[in-house]
């Protein structure tokens, strides 16, 4: 009994520093995108906390992720901050415009904070996977093939997709000609 006692430690054991490099170079893109889905500098560390723990997980029951990590990490980052909204419904504010300051950099912050939230709910207000595309394309910095493999989607129906985002994003919000 105390062989497989000991054959059941070695068949769990977690390379820690494998664990570690990949916290480390996931960690901020994660956080980056949980924090724009959000609005939330707590709830985007929750976030990818519970990542990693769902991870661990995984790991720890002898599964791995099939294909490329890093769709899957951000995969589960998105259904957790879907799980999130689901459970709760989403403040939104109506009002949109701003107040009079006599600090003007207030002022600025202010307009800056809307727009971010404007831009925020533009974002949410899109079909799922526009989103995605607009979030990893231009958020992350992947390329449409990377979009595409994390989609399950040609690299043409990407780019379609990527269109029809940008399009919908130019009608909600009309400062947005420059992309």
């Amino acid at each position: 009994m105390r062989m497989e006692t000991i054959l059941s430690t070695e068949a769990q054991r977690i390379d820690k520093q494998a664990l570690v490099r990949i916290y480390e170079e996931y960690s901020p893109g994660l956080y980056r995108y949980a924090y724009r889905l959000l609005g939330d500098q707590d709830l985007a560390e929750e976030c990818v906390s519970e990542t990693f723990s769902r991870f661990l997980q995984v790991i720890r029951r002898g599964s791995s992720p099939e294909g490329n990590l890093r769709a899957y990490l951000y995969r589960m980052v998105h259904n957790w901050v879907v799980d999130h909204y689901r459970k709760q419904a989403p403040q939104v504010s109506l009002e949109t415009g701003t107040y009079p300051d006599p600090d003007s950099s207030l002022e600025k912050g202010v307009d800056s904070r809307q727009e971010m939230d404007q831009f925020r709910m533009a974002l949410l207000n899109l079909p799922e996977e526009q989103r995605m595309v607009i979030e990893l394309r231009f958020m992350e910095d992947w390329s449409h093939a990377q979009v595409a493999n994390f989609l399950g989607k040609t690299v043409d129906a990407t780019r379609a997709l990527q269109h029809r985002a940008l399009v919908a994003l130019r009608q909600t919000m009309p400062g947005l000609e420059e992309i």
